[in-house]
């Protein structure tokens, strides 16, 4: 009887408990309407915001301007803000506890704190006014609110406030994204060490039979060469398995495809930019939406929370987009120690002791951790050797003058040739950036510093102890390529080698396979009196003529299988039923995926087991390896494959086609392989942060997990697992209201708020959103104290 009157006691507790949390997470929302006072400003200004949550910000200059904009960021992302300033910094511990230690330990390496400082410290006075003026914002935000965002009082903290130091900080972990490979430079030292330098140069050719380039002719620096024969052969075989998660056949990057026609392409003479950055997929996206209008200048298109910026989109006169340039823009520098006193290193100038800085990394609910931070004439020291020697890190990143907020002054670029210098004198991630102007013209450049490297050519870790190998400072601006209003109509770049041999300068090694390049060009020279809608199209296409050379190769051995032997093989229907797009209802693509995974597994097992002789952490991710991998299955050479195949092909590509579909039909024991959808296979879910340790949560701060067109680098609709287009922007400078920006969520942060997934629809679908903001709905007015 006890235990029934207890009962529903409980019951009511707990639902007055669920109604007090509910109750607090509806009063953490910010207001939308009403007068707010804000230190500093200038004059008043004020904020309205359509139906999805989107502000159009009017001040009377631009420093009031990004000061509303600080405001609004903490408003509605300040998580996400704290997020990546820990992240950078190296500081998660202190809110999440033992479980971040070891990626604080990592980041703590490239002393990006010490580095923002020197950064802000070198800001231009028109950059830092802006820059305190945002960070202002953003205090004034943390100061008035009364109920911090739900991941605060989850969490039991109070954000520190903001300073200019954080915003460079986030704008460093952006930096590292997009430009910090430093995994690339490790594994060719390794491959270097372990390998036939013929056998090297085969597996790391720059090039591939889609290659598409901009400027400095058809030659390239690391052409494709003869498959090194004897060498492969003299590999010790091993088991394929070794292999297994090691050969890195995707090797997705931070990447983006942006494009531009002229107005000869369109019907009315308008000039067009396209432009989607893949990214990883999160709750809440990483962009912000926002449009600015100050002294007579006017900017619209997505923000970083966190920095005062504008990073793609357009101003009334111009429009623009980015991707990454995937520039070799980090050297890891052998360190010779002294035997006799291994606090010493050599340098040009004879022994020098490292410059020490004793620390400590706070850890939530634990004892803090004492670590040590070693820095170089040249940089920070790695804590993570490299063939058994300590490493520098030597990153354009880490160097003051590489990082600033030039790209403010777009506000007032008039037409491409002023876009063109702009960008070519603002530091950043190397960008491929491409422009429209309202009159119709177009153009190309890249944005960023670019060491000039001597003596060397930056592939491997060398060491710079006798002055043979070094950087002799950045490529000028004025050397940096570009094109302006090409006789082809339009420029087109995916992360892929836009460089000839005959360019002055080596940029990159690792480009991205040129497919998703050679497709939009492919369209493009189709097209004429091109509009908004067919450039969104095109964003949307799923075509994958990459997978058509694997279906082909299977098809060939099925085929001589059944004329020989009379057998029929049950993988063949499937793979004939491939229609050659990654669509959701694409019936074959999934085994055609997992058939070339197991290929290159197999092929490159030799070269795995070798290098992880010597690191065993190796893997073989080289962007180009479709070169060497097709070579190896057009020519066939005698001691590549497994020696259980003794030299069969064709036996070896059908049991590895089995392999696969076995594999596959494992991992989806309900459905047979021939009714196998690839959007089964291929969902896209967008996590919050708390999810993954709370998965009960999942449900409710998780946005998507749905099936998805599209793949993760072979064809142009980028969209696969966590990564794929973090927004959609189709943008004629001459007719804004045509504009086109999709992105997924919405601009809230807040779980509870009506804004935190209402645009995802548009984006899923791949249904026109409108790039200007819509009827106001709500105003804030910001009056200065």
């Amino acid at each position: 009887m006890r235990l029934k009157r207890v009962i529903p006691v409980l019951m009511v507790v707990f639902v007055l408990g669920a109604g007090v949390i509910f109750a607090l997470m509806l009063a953490s929302l910010p207001k939308e309407d009403g007068e707010i006072s804000l230190a500093g400003l200038g004059a008043a200004a004020t904020v309205h915001s359509d139906a999805l949550g989107i502000p159009s910000i009017i001040a009377e200059n631009r420093v009031d301007a990004f000061r509303l904009l600080g405001f609004l960021h903490a408003r509605d992302r300040l998580f996400q803000m704290e997020l990546m300033r820990r992240k950078s910094a190296g500081r998660l511990a202190e809110i999440f506890g033992s479980k971040t230690v070891d990626l604080d330990k990592g980041q703590r390496d490239y002393q990006f704190e010490q580095a923002a400082k020197n950064i802000v410290s070198a800001l231009p006075a028109n950059q830092k006014r802006v820059l305190e003026a945002y960070v202002a914002g953003v205090n004034a935000f943390i100061d008035q609110t009364k109920l911090l965002p739900p991941e605060f009082i989850a969490l039991n903290f109070r954000p520190e406030p903001w300073c200019a130091e954080d915003s460079i900080l986030v704008a460093l972990g952006m930096f590292q994204t997009l430009n910090g490979q430093e995994q690339d430079e490790r594994m060719v030292t390794v491959m270097e060490k372990a390998l036939p330098k013929q056998l090297v140069a085969f597996l790391t050719p720059d090039t591939d039979v889609y290659a598409t380039v901009l400027l400095g002719g058809s030659d390239s620096h690391r052409p494709a060469q003869p498959i090194p024969i004897s060498a492969f052969a003299a590999l010790d075989a091993q088991p394929v398995k070794l292999a297994k998660g090691f050969v890195d056949v995707d090797s997705n990057i931070a990447g983006s495809n942006n494009w531009v026609v002229a107005g000869t392409k369109t019907s009315d003479g308008r000039a067009i930019v396209a432009n989607d950055m893949h990214l990883s997929l999160n709750a809440p996206n990483i962009w912000y939406r926002a449009e600015l209008q100050y002294a007579g200048r006017y900017l619209n298109g997505v923000t970083l929370p966190g920095l005062p910026l504008l990073i793609v989109g357009g101003n009334n006169n111009i429009a623009w987009g980015f991707t990454n340039v995937t520039a070799d823009l980090l050297d890891l520098i052998t360190l010779d120690i002294n035997p006799n006193n291994p606090q010493e290193y050599l340098t040009p100038e004879g022994w020098r002791s490292f410059t020490k800085n004793p620390t400590f990394i706070k850890v939530k609910d634990g004892a803090d951790i004492p670590i040590e931070l070693r820095s170089t004439v040249w940089g920070p020291v790695s804590s993570k050797p490299l063939l058994g020697h300590s490493v520098a890190i030597k990153w354009t990143a880490l160097e003051t003058a590489a990082v600033d907020l030039g790209l403010l002054d777009m506000d007032k670029a008039a037409s491409v040739k002023e876009a063109i210098t702009v960008i070519n004198q603002a530091g950043g991630p190397a960008q491929n950036v491409v422009f429209a102007d309202r009159a119709g013209h177009i153009g190309w450049t890249y944005m960023g510093r670019f060491p000039k490297r001597k003596g060397f050519d930056g592939m491997a870790s060398r060491s710079w102890a006798d002055a043979s190998a070094a950087w002799d400072g950045f490529i000028p601006p004025e050397q940096l390529p570009r094109l302006y209003d090409p006789p082809e109509g339009f420029i087109v770049t995916a992360n892929n080698r836009t460089l000839g041999l005959d360019y002055p300068y080596v940029i990159a090694h690792n480009w991205a396979l040129g497919y998703r390049a050679h497709r939009i060009t492919e369209l493009l020279q189709g097209s004429n009196g091109i509009t908004e809608q067919a450039m969104l199209e095109m964003q949307l296409d799923t075509r994958s003529e990459f997978y058509e050379f694997y279906q082909q190769l299977a098809l060939q051995e099925l085929n001589a299988i059944k004329r020989n032997e009379g057998k029929v093989n049950q993988s063949e229907q499937i793979v004939r039923a491939w229609d050659g797009y990654m669509n959701i209802d694409s019936k074959g693509a999934a085994l055609l995926m997992a058939f070339r995974t197991k290929l290159a597994e197999a092929l490159f097992a030799k070269v795995v087991a070798r290098c992880k002789q010597y690191d065993p952490n190796f893997s073989y991710a080289w962007r180009e390896m479709e070169t060497p991998l097709r070579q190896l299955l057009t020519q066939r050479p005698k001691g590549v494959i497994p020696e259980q195949y003794n030299d069969d092909w064709r036996v070896f590509i059908l049991e590895t086609l089995s392999s696969a579909a076995k594999d596959l039909q494992s991992n989806y024991p309900d459905i047979g392989l021939a009714q196998l959808n690839w959007g089964t296979v291929n969902r896209i879910a967008q996590h919050h942060p708390f999810s993954k340790s709370l998965p009960v949560l999942g449900a409710f701060l998780d946005i998507g997990d749905f099936e998805s067109s599209g793949c993760a680098s072979v064809c142009v609709r980028v969209m696969s697992k966590e990564h794929g287009a973090s927004e959609r922007l189709v943008l004629a400078p001459a007719h804004p209201e045509n504009g086109i920006l999709e992105m997924p969520g919405g601009q809230s942060g807040h779980p509870f708020s009506r804004h935190y997934r209402d645009q995802e629809s548009f984006w899923q679908e791949g249904k026109i959103a409108p790039f200007m903001p819509g009827k106001f709905l709500h105003t804030l007015h910001f009056q200065p104290t």
